[in-house]
């Protein structure tokens, strides 16, 4: 599959990246090559191959979920930029 131009425009332009119009040929060549790749990936046999989110096997960490206070809501309400009796303060946005 080959793109044109006015594609690699278009996909620039989705993705709110600024291309000049003579980088437009070289951003085509690219994506380009990017499909090409990943209809090569297409044919490959994967028959019987588990699918995996990594390429080494783990487990992720198990731990009791517990209901907590935090135990820190002075160092947690430090980062607030406004913070009244406890709480967040965030400004009024319904009337």
């Amino acid at each position: 599959m080959s793109i044109t131009e006015d594609e690699a425009r278009k996909v620039a332009h989705l993705a709110r990246i600024a291309v000049e119009d003579e980088a437009l040929p070289a951003l085509a060549r690219e994506l380009s090559g990017i499909l090409q790749f990943m209809e090569q990936l297409g044919e490959v046999d994967v028959e019987g191959v588990e699918p995996m989110t990594g390429v080494i096997p783990m487990r992720l960490k198990r731990r009791e979920d517990a209901v907590t206070t935090g135990g820190m809501p002075e160092k947690i309400l430090s980062n607030a930029p406004d913070a009244r009796e406890g709480f967040f303060a965030v400004p009024k946005v319904v009337e």
